[in-house]
């Protein structure tokens, strides 16, 4: 485990991104490999836009062919039912043993609304206040069961406790949830939520619902003021801003030898481009920038996007992570099983078990 920092441990996670890459057996290799890391989670990500897998399918196939690491697909909430989307995420917690989180986001553009026919595109203030309020009804969801609902007394006959289930009688803006889930509560609780909270309309919902925030963002001091932000709109919704974890995101090249970062890249923070920041240059300068904006209180973390897959998956790991390992940054194995243990968050209390909700 790694030494403890004076603001927090350390966080990493990476994307598993491929392009065309459509055997869900291509993603296991390099999770087994940020596992090897002990990164606390991966990402794929996924979206309406484009032809590909689905993330949140792929990653229970990689479930079984893991151990520790967290599994984090992106599930887009426009278009698709609440209720769907929660029992999903809850299963994917299920298949990893409490190892599951999802990152939240939205449809905007007509094409897509058109693959569903259901309705237009909207405003993506409106999406994402829909977004929020599917964080809310899943989490209801998920409490719906309480943990010892599940009785299995064969003399009976009784499989579940009907008393410990519970209605949530949810009504959104677009939608409306009686419950109770069809899938037990899942063994975090609550699965893990992420939101990219680079852009406006999301950042309200991440400093509400969300307890991993990804931000884009090319410097230490721009960082700084955006996790100041988040943490006091955390603490604006009643919220312990310490439940909430704050990470970059950057997209590395980390290329084919060790070399200085190019001008822009290295410690004096990253470049801004089309595919958001981008860091160019070798293993060991990335992991000075690493430490650097952590040590500052910039970030809790950081969630890395490989302009190689392969290539850069590696030398990440066997690079960048092994050196913050050995200056006693980051921790060389997982000191618990679960996506919450990794971050350093409790299980959430049963909302209905603790206030005695009716069904």
């Amino acid at each position: 485990m790694t030494a403890p920092h004076g603001r927090g441990l350390l966080h990493l996670a990476a994307a598993l991104d491929q392009q065309a890459a459509f055997d869900a057996a291509s993603y296991v290799g390099p999770a087994q490999l940020a596992e090897r890391g002990a990164l606390d989670f991966v990402t794929l990500g996924d979206t309406f836009a484009r032809p590909g897998p689905d993330a949140l399918a792929v990653l229970s196939r990689v479930a079984p062919a893991t151990r520790r690491i967290g599994l984090v697909p992106t599930v887009t909430t426009t278009h698709t039912e609440p209720f769907h989307v929660q029992a999903a995420v809850a299963t994917l917690d299920w298949v990893s043993r409490g190892r599951a989180g999802w990152q939240l986001d939205v449809s905007t553009t007509e094409g897509e609304a058109r693959l569903f026919g259901r309705r237009h595109a909207a405003p993506a203030d409106a999406l994402w206040r829909e977004a929020g309020e599917i964080a809310e009804v899943a989490a209801r969801l998920w409490d719906s069961w309480e943990d010892d609902a599940e009785i299995r007394d064969e003399a009976t006959g009784r499989f579940v406790d009907r008393d410990k289930l519970h209605h949530v009688d949810f009504r959104g803006a677009t939608f409306f949830v009686k419950g109770p889930s069809i899938v037990p509560r899942p063994p975090q609780g609550h699965p893990v939520r992420v939101v990219d909270a680079t852009e406006g309309p999301a950042r309200r919902v991440a400093a509400r619902y969300a307890d991993v925030a990804l931000v884009r963002v090319v410097g230490p001091a721009q960082a700084r003021a955006v996790r100041a932000e988040l943490r006091d709109a955390a603490a604006e919704f009643g919220r312990d801003p310490d439940t909430l974890r704050v990470l970059g995101s950057l997209v590395v090249d980390l290329g084919d030898g060790e070399r200085a970062a190019e001008p822009g890249h290295g410690g004096g923070g990253p470049r801004q481009t089309a595919q958001g920041p981008l860091y160019r240059g070798g293993p060991v300068d990335l992991a000075e920038l690493i430490a650097a904006w952590h040590a500052s209180e910039a970030v809790d973390g950081f969630h890395l996007t490989p302009v190689e897959p392969h290539r850069d998956l590696e030398r990440l790991v066997n690079g960048t992570v092994a050196l913050l390992q050995h200056r006693g940054l980051f921790r060389t194995f997982y000191p618990g099983s679960t996506l919450r243990e990794h971050l350093g968050l409790a299980r959430p209390a049963n909302q209905y078990a603790v206030t005695g909700g009716a069904s």
